[in-house]
Formats: C-alpha cells, structure tokens, sequence
C-alpha cells in the first residue's frame, strides 16, 4: 500500500514554482502594456504579436511533451530537456525587456516565441512529475495545490519586489528588477527541485502519433470537456489579467494602487487554498472547481458598475473573486493528473503529451486573451494617453462582463466530464 507523500516531497516538488511565476507576471501583465506605453508600438500591433508568438508556442508543446517522453526512454528522466529549456529561457527573457529599439517589434516576436519555448521545456516535464510522483487521487491534489501555493508565493514576491526597490511606477524598471531578482532564485530552486526530485520510470513510450492520441480520446471520451472547459475558464481569466493596469489606471484611476490590489488579490488566494482542498476531498474535484467559478463570476458580474474613485469597491471584488484562485490554479491540473492515470490503463504511457496539451490549451487561451483585447481596442480607437468614454466602456465590458460569460461556457462543459470520485 502506498505511503501518503511526505511534506519534504511536496516541498522540494514546488520550489521551483516560485521562480517561475517571478518570470510568468512580468509576461504576462506588464511586458505588454511596457511594449504599447514605454517602448511606443502600437496597442494593437502588441495584441498581434503577443498573440502569433503564443500561437507558435502552442503548436510546439505537444512536440516539447513529446520530447519529454522521449528523455525518458533515453535518459531514464525529464531532467535534460529542462536543462536545456532553462538556457534558453534565462537568455531570451533578458533579450525580451532589453529591446533593439529600431526593429521592437521584430524583436518582440523572436524573443517572445524563445521565451515560451524555454518555458515549456521547463514547465511541461514539471507539471507531468505531480502526475508521475504518486498514483494516489489525494495526492496529485496535494502536490498540485503545493505547486500552486508556491506559485501563487512567487507572484507576491514579484509584485513586492517593486516596491520594495521603489520603482513600481516605472515599468521598464520594473521589469530589469523582477529578471534580476528571477535569475536569483532560479539557478538555486531549479537545481535543489532537480536533485531532490527522483522519479524511476523504466517505462517504455509510445511512438508519438495521430492514432496514439485519438485511441486516448476514444477511452476517455470525457477528456474533451475537461479540455474545452479548461480553455474557457483560463481565458476569462487571462483578459482582466492581460489588462488589470490600464482598467485600474483609467478607469479606477487609482494607477499607486494597483500593487496592493493584486497582492491582495493572491493573498486571498492563499488563505482559501487550503478550503478548497478540504471542500475537494467532500464533494469531488469537479464540483469544487465549479463552485470557485460560481464565486469569482458573482463577485466580477460587477465590475462593469464601477467607475473613477470606486477603489474600495474594486478590492472587495478583488478579495472574494482571488478567493477562487487556489482552486482555479490548483485543482484542473489535478484533475488532468487523474486522467493521465488513466490513459496508462489503456496502454499508451503518454504523460509528457498529455501535459504538452494542456500546457498548450493554456496558451492558446492566453494568446487569444491578448489578442481579443488589444485588438479590440485598438478597433475602438483606443489611446491610453487620451482614451473615449467609449472607449473606456469597451475596456470596462471587456475587464468585467465578457469573462462572466466565459466561465459560464467553462461551467456547462466541465459539468460534462465524470470526476473518478462520482
């Protein structure tokens, strides 16, 4: 019988989360509006091309998977490719917020496609490991919810770090800061998480075809729904993300304060963490995560009511929709953990493509999060320096209503899947 995990295992499993999230804020939510307001390309030029970049990466982590299962059969680990991807990523990223200004927008895609191709070849191995480390239900909530809470640590940490060195209100300060501080934490985390971390497989992998993955979908027919759900859900969330600032300094505008907003935001996230593991053990992954989106839609339905000076209003909303956070975060990655468990029934041993998938649904809702919204604005006419009332209603429905509406569309198809606890 198997042993619970121990806290030791789940401790050195996460630590890696947290530079990792360090390097994920800045691209995420400041290096696009750094690119459309310090450097000067225009709104919807970055939505663009924020947008191919992601397109390319999400056509490329499957194959990173792939990989993946690949360094297993010849390594016996997953270890080299993350090896390689953290080279790839500590260089590109460093290119990313230092830009040749004359070609900045060429210079956005090539480095932007580099640094997600060295993330995924980071994160895809890692995110597998939560699947690989114990076969047990409870378990791969454990280390995913552990993962998460250091992810969701390595956030606050960079968003204090700018305050703390009192550069917050300069972006591309920021940005030179939050890289520094990465490369910090990085180069010690990645390698304490990379000794401490063993997993013997011995496994044989499967030859990475069309016919592999549609028998995966064939005896696990619910995989779809997990996976479209997925989708909505991370894309209503990657819109208010992608444009938290301008929505806090243009139509809050209360731009000091959007620091302690988010942190906020994510200590809220922390403290219900723990709530949403309990609730999950009771009534099952699914319907947990469906009640967190319940909350965080009740909360948001009134963000488009808000206007100039309703700050106090905007981190009430902020607290209880970041309440719902440690379970979105948490509990997807998860559930797909579960169904990586079971698609070894039908053997077909998989797991670095099934994450590649997922990691590349991920990013597909990021890129059109950027996407819909700069381009959407920028057809509104919109200028950050001098923005329209319509134009600021437009930012206000796009922040507000329409992620309510996505993660009503996630609800109906993750009430689709079967959660193995029903």
């Amino acid at each position: 019988m198997q042993t619970k995990i121990s806290k030791k295992s789940l401790v050195y499993y996460s630590l890696l989360a947290i530079p990792l999230a360090i390097v994920g804020l800045p691209l995420y939510i400041y290096l696009p509006t750094y690119y459309a307001t310090i450097i000067g390309v225009e709104i919807a030029s970055v939505g663009l091309i924020i947008f191919l970049a992601r397109l390319t990466d999400v056509f490329t982590d499957p194959y990173f998977g792939y990989l993946s299962d690949k360094s297993i059969e010849y390594f016996n680990s997953r270890k080299p490719i993350m090896i390689l991807g953290s080279f790839i990523l500590i260089c590109s990223f460093f290119a990313l917020i230092n830009p040749y200004l004359d070609f900045a927008k060429l210079w956005l895609l090539i480095f932007s496609i580099l640094v997600y191709i060295g993330w995924s070849m980071i994160n895809i191995p890692y995110l597998t490991w939560s699947s690989e480390i114990s076969s047990k239900y409870e378990d791969k909530t454990l280390l995913n919810s552990s993962r998460e809470l250091f992810t969701i640590i390595g956030i606050l940490i960079a968003l204090l770090i700018p305050y703390i060195f009192k550069v917050s209100q300069n972006y591309e300060q920021t940005l030179q800061v939050l890289y520094l501080s990465f490369l910090i934490l990085f180069i010690p985390l990645f390698f304490i998480t990379l000794k401490k971390v063993n997993i013997k497989t011995n496994i044989k992998v499967e030859k990475y075809s069309l016919k592999n993955l549609k028998n995966i979908y064939t005896n696990i027919s619910d995989l779809k729904y997990l996976q479209i759900g997925y989708f909505f859900n991370n894309l209503a969330n990657a819109i208010p993300a992608t444009l938290f600032l301008l929505f806090i300094e243009l139509v809050i505008q209360e731009k000091s304060s959007g620091g302690m907003v988010l942190i906020l935001y994510f200590f809220s996230g922390i403290i219900a963490l723990p709530f949403w593991n309990f609730l999950s053990s009771k009534i099952g992954k699914k319907n947990t995560w469906i009640t967190s989106i319940v909350l965080a839609s009740s909360a948001f339905a009134f963000v488009p009511f808000l206007q100039s000076g309703d700050l106090n209003a905007f981190i009430i909303i902020s607290l209880i929709s970041g309440l719902s956070l440690g379970a979105d975060m948490a509990i997807p990655t998860s559930i797909q953990g579960d169904l990586v468990q079971r698609s070894k029934n039908y053997e077909s041993n998989i797991s670095g493509l099934l994450f590649g998938i997922w990691t590349m649904i991920t990013k597909l809702s990021l890129a059109f999060a950027v996407a819909l919204s700069f381009i959407i604005l920028g057809f509104f006419d919109f200028k950050a320096s001098t923005p329209t009332s319509n134009s600021l209603l437009v930012l206000s429905f796009l922040y507000g209503f329409f992620p309510v509406v996505l993660k009503l569309f996630a609800v109906f198809f993750i009430k689709k899947y079967s959660d193995i606890k029903e």
